[in-house]
């Protein structure tokens, strides 16, 4: 059960929308299942007798009085609660519906119980689903109710009555999610033919520029060249940027840009929060650009799996380790192998929401995503090495989270986990379905036996030329693999018997006719 609260101006106008027939006729027989008082509310849905108009004037009765006394309109009066069940529930009676209003304006501050100089409010049900709660925030005494925090203590409310009723239980928030988008913004991306808001398409974008970001320039610049207007907010020193805002291209009110401030796309996009993690990322500074990003980046996810298994690790590190991969699928997406990257996009939007709790993040481990924004991008390697391991991260993040009790942040891991293994498998298919495999995995093994390790295998043996093309994938990894280990091994004979003369070592054998790759199709980024 999801309440999804906001506020406005315009009483009857929201009435009109929650009466009338929806913007595809969806909506069915509209009428109250509840109010302030059933007696003194008109119902236009059941009452032929009974306006629209005139239930907007008894709601607004608080407000005109106010608006008397004062000279001026009580800005943003009206309180609107959408409060929706999930797909899988069985759908309630007006009467449990009924109840579910009292309560939650009760928890909001809108209309406690037994307080008789509370708010007017109403209910509106015209779907098998959800109602709408629309109230008029001014009490008869012409104060504003004490509705702070409204939005976590209708949450509350709604697990309770989940229990109660036997409905879908949803996790229990902790204050660190972002706010979702409005019912209103949802309409305006609907009208405009967008796929998602301009609240949530700012908020993805911010996060990939972060990811990508050693300072605040770099931040403002690559925003900016993705068309995003950045408006900053200057303190009283000369240049002192204290907060900012931005604008999504063409997202205009009333001739203006929609602002939306960083802190109210995502906790972690304040200004003061980037500079922490840009402050710790300074005294981090990048080395020169690795020659294989994609196997260093794997070595520190091992390395971060390892962190998150330890019992004994220090939380706020293992956050880190948590927010560095979050920066890393962010990244990730823009490399990756093309038939990759819309699951690996799903996963790091997933995940974004495993990537804050109520622990604070020590941001000294971003440097993996990082650093694949130079070097080689090798396909292969990142599909051996860097996909099986950020598979193992996603699982261990879930676990972490599951252990202290941050319920959504695990949904969000196992939701991450989710994209990851198609993301795997389809790189991974075409080398497990060669009948060359087992033989590879033998090779591997022995390798790992001498003291190698199967990745660094891997992804030096597929540098050489892409295997998207080949035909026999796994058959190929075998015979560079094996011509590698005998160059190794000519070396070190020559070494330990000429050690005078440098030795130079054998040329390989031709790769035979029939395991050539076809002609290399480029990989854009």
């Amino acid at each position: 059960m999801v309440p999804d609260i906001s506020t406005g101006n315009d009483t009857r106008g929201l009435l009109a929308y929650a009466f009338g027939p929806g913007r595809r006729d969806e909506h069915l027989d509209p009428h109250l299942v509840a109010a302030w008082d059933m007696a003194g509310a008109p119902d236009p849905g059941r009452d032929p007798t009974a306006t629209i108009t005139q239930l907007a004037k008894r709601l607004d009765q608080y407000v005109t009085l106010a608006t008397r006394e004062r000279g001026t309109k009580p800005a943003n009066h009206v309180w609107h609660c959408p409060v929706r069940t999930a797909p899988t529930d069985r759908h309630l009676s007006d009467a449990e519906w009924a109840e579910v209003a009292r309560r939650i304006v009760a928890a909001a501050g809108i209309a406690p119980e037994g307080d008789e100089q509370a708010c007017r409010w109403v209910a509106v049900r015209h779907a098998k689903d959800h109602i709408h709660i629309i109230a008029t925030s001014v009490r008869a005494d012409g104060r504003r109710p004490r509705s702070n925090r409204d939005g976590q203590r209708a949450q509350a409310e709604c697990r309770k009555i989940e229990k109660e009723l036997g409905l879908r239980q949803l996790s229990q928030g902790d204050g660190t999610a972002p706010k979702t988008p409005t019912g209103a913004e949802r309409a305006k991306a609907e009208r405009q033919g967008h796929t998602v808001t301009a609240r949530a398409w700012l908020r993805e974008q911010a996060l990939t520029a972060a990811a990508a970001s050693r300072n605040e320039d770099d931040y403002f610049a690559i925003l900016t060249d993705l068309g995003i207007t950045v408006h900053t907010r200057i303190g009283p020193e000369p240049g002192e940027v204290i907060g900012y805002s931005l604008s999504a291209p063409g997202d205009t009110a009333a001739g203006q840009p929609v602002k939306f401030g960083g802190s109210k796309l995502s906790p972690d996009l304040s200004i003061h929060r980037l500079r922490e993690r840009f402050t710790a990322q300074s005294a981090t500074p990048l080395t020169d650009p690795p020659t294989h990003p994609w196997q260093q980046a794997e070595s520190i996810l091992r390395s971060a799996h390892a962190s998150l298994a330890d019992p004994n690790a220090d939380a706020h590190q293992a956050q880190g380790e948590i927010a560095a991969f979050a920066d890393f699928l962010h990244t990730a997406t823009l490399y990756a192998p093309r038939p990759t990257r819309a699951e690996l996009h799903a996963a790091a939007v997933a995940f974004n929401r495993a990537n804050r709790s109520a622990l604070r993040a020590d941001h000294a481990l971003r440097k993996a995503g990082q650093e694949l924004l130079y070097g080689t991008h090798d396909a292969v390697g990142f599909v051996i090495a860097v996909l099986f391991a950020a598979i193992h991260l996603a699982r261990a993040s879930a676990r972490w989270h599951e252990q202290r009790g941050h319920q959504q942040q695990a949904a969000a891991a196992h939701q991450a986990l989710a994209h990851l293994r198609p993301a795997y498998q389809q790189q991974a298919d075409p080398i497990l379905t060669d009948p060359a495999w087992p033989a590879l995995a033998t090779v591997l093994r022995r390798a790992e036996t001498d003291g190698r390790r199967p990745a660094e295998l891997l992804t030096e043996a597929a540098k050489g030329r892409e295997l998207d093309t080949a035909e026999l994938p796994a058959q190929v990894l075998i015979w560079r693999i094996d011509n590698a280990s005998a160059r190794r091994r000519t070396a070190a004979t020559a070494a330990s018997t000429v050690p005078a003369r440098r030795s130079t070592p054998s040329a390989s054998a031709p790769l035979p006719a029939d395991l050539k790759a076809h002609p290399t199709r480029r990989h854009g980024r």
